[in-house]
């Protein structure tokens, strides 16, 4: 069976994640993109939001996440938002990208992205 995907693109919120005392103190904005993979026949057959990921309560709990206890790796905090997206039973896989374009890198760039696939055991 191929699964659908509900994709949430370029959520932002300021967190207090990183390494540096400063990032820790003044915060900065990340931008997180989730891609979650499920069977959205079920709800399309029945117009029935119980049967797939309502994505605004899905960004709600992102931003929480990125607001809350802050963390030294974007690593971490993409695996806390990967978590969160599998938390319904119904996601079977997520993507998640966290963007951190004010990282403090001292030379010119855009971006900076830790990108990871999480599946359901």
């Amino acid at each position: 069976m191929s699964l659908d995907r509900i994709a949430l693109r370029g959520l932002r919120a300021r967190g207090r994640h990183g390494v540096l005392a400063a990032e820790r103190e003044l915060g900065q904005e990340f931008v997180v993109d989730a891609t979650l993979f499920l069977d959205t026949a079920p709800a399309a057959a029945g117009d029935d939001l119980t049967k797939t990921v309502h994505y605004g309560e899905l960004a709600q709990a992102l931003v929480e996440v990125v607001e809350g206890e802050p963390v030294d790796l974007i690593e971490t905090l993409a695996q806390r938002l990967a978590d969160v997206c599998l938390a319904s039973e119904l996601v079977r896989k997520a993507e998640v990208s966290v963007h951190k374009p004010a990282a403090p890198i001292p030379l010119p760039f855009d971006d900076v992205v830790v990108t990871i696939e999480r599946s359901r055991a």
